[in-house]
């Protein structure tokens, strides 16, 4: 896994290229809604995340445009592996290919 490390400011400037989306895993809770802090090793691996950014799309060899299916804000489903990750400004942030994401949350 290599991990590329880019300033916040870096951020703003980051255009995913053809189906390729910026996302931000949400952490889960580390606390119960009672207040008890659950201890690392029950917290699960994140696996939702907020889109940052999105890719134009793609054009296929037939000449069809593909859209992305997510928008930038949306909450999505992502899998438990994958995605090439990023440091910015010690923010953690991933890349993803729209295919690569599993879902979206209605709001």
């Amino acid at each position: 896994n290599v991990c590329i490390c880019i300033d916040m400011s870096a951020l703003k400037k980051l255009i995913p290229l053809a189906d390729r989306v910026l996302i931000k895993r949400i952490l889960p809770a580390t606390k119960t809604a009672g207040g008890i802090l659950l201890p690392e090793a029950n917290i699960a691996k994140p696996n939702e995340g907020e889109v940052l950014a999105v890719g134009p799309g793609f054009t296929t060899k037939d000449g069809f445009k593909i859209e992305v299916t997510v928008a930038v804000g949306d909450k999505v489903l992502l899998p438990e592996y994958g995605g090439l990750p990023l440091t910015m400004d010690g923010e953690d942030a991933f890349i993803f290919r729209n295919d690569e994401i599993l879902a979206k949350f209605s709001d």
